[in-house]
């Protein structure tokens, strides 16, 4: 049976228990509350982990996942809670640190770490291609109607989903350790050419063709919009509601951005007003900012 039309009561009171999400959902907090009760990360870093996680359980179990099978824009709704919202607040969380901080964890954090998979993946161009192509394969492809037509395809999207979004933010934002420190100035750079990419997808699916999957979904309701209209409305959500809950996150890079310069600008400072101590009586001329520590890691310079 279809679901009741979508109004404001029937979104406040439609659920649908996802087990899968739940223990998911439960063995995140519990594992995580348990491992930072040394006091590593303050009580805003531990709320936003599980406000993470609530997004996370709320998306698979609450009227998103009712209405996800009859309207495209309930589903675009929902890659915008898990990718971006979940996975921001995830990493927010500091998870690594927390793991790091345990002592049966900190040896198993660090050899991944240090592996050469995980500076792959979480380098600029790895990451940037994970949060930009998933969107595209999955509206695009045949992906979708599997997450309609499968619980265990959707189960399975949405963890996906939710690692996507963990993994990216954990790169960018930084908070955490990570096998390489990247100035936030490249973050923010790499984050304003992101939003035009998630633009264009919101611009093919507006004005492109009705997906073969949002006329089926129309097909099992007698009442909402019709297949062109609900596409166009997820094609907003995507584009429009994207940006705006990305804001946090660039003004996140921004502030980061100014403290990484105004820690060069000391450092350099220093450099500058320090003196200069001779080596063996000879003098050198080797550019002061070769010896500088934090800029030779910018620069890549030894």
């Amino acid at each position: 049976m279809p679901p009741a039309e979508l109004t404001v009561h029937t979104a406040l009171t439609s659920w649908r228990f996802d087990p899968v999400s739940t223990v998911l959902c439960l063995v995140c907090v519990v594992s995580y509350l348990a491992a930072a009760r040394g006091g590593r990360v303050g009580r805003g870093t531990r709320a936003a982990f599980v406000a993470g996680c609530a997004a996370w359980w709320f998306t698979a179990n609450g009227f998103i996942a009712v209405y996800g099978d009859v309207l495209f824009w309930v589903r675009a709704l929902g890659f915008v809670l898990l990718t971006l919202v979940a996975g921001f607040l995830l990493a927010a969380g500091r998870p690594v640190t927390v793991a790091v901080a345990h002592r049966r964890l900190r040896r198993a954090a660090l050899r991944a770490g240090r592996s050469w998979g995980a500076r792959w993946l979480l380098s600029p161009l790895a990451t940037s291609m994970l949060m930009l192509v998933t969107p595209w394969l999955l509206f695009l492809t045949p992906w979708y109607s599997a997450t309609v037509e499968s619980a265990v395809a959707q189960r399975a999207t949405e963890s996906l989903l939710v690692a996507v979004g963990t993994v990216y933010f954990y790169a960018r934002l930084q908070a955490d350790p990570v096998p390489r420190h990247r100035h936030a100035g490249l973050s923010l750079v790499i984050a304003t050419a992101e939003t035009l990419g998630d633009g264009v997808l919101g611009v093919v699916l507006w004005q492109g063709w009705v997906l073969d999957a949002v006329v089926r979904q129309a097909m099992l309701r007698d009442w909402g919009p019709s297949p062109r209209t609900d596409q166009t409305v997820g094609a907003g959500i995507l584009w429009v509601l994207g940006d705006v809950v990305g804001l946090p996150f660039l003004m996140y890079l921004f502030a980061r951005w100014r403290a990484d310069d105004d820690r060069s600008a000391r450092a350099a400072d220093v450099a500058l007003t320090s003196p200069a101590e001779p080596t063996d009586g000879v003098a050198t001329d080797r550019p002061w900012f070769l010896d500088d520590p934090e800029l030779s890691e910018r620069f890549h310079r030894r």
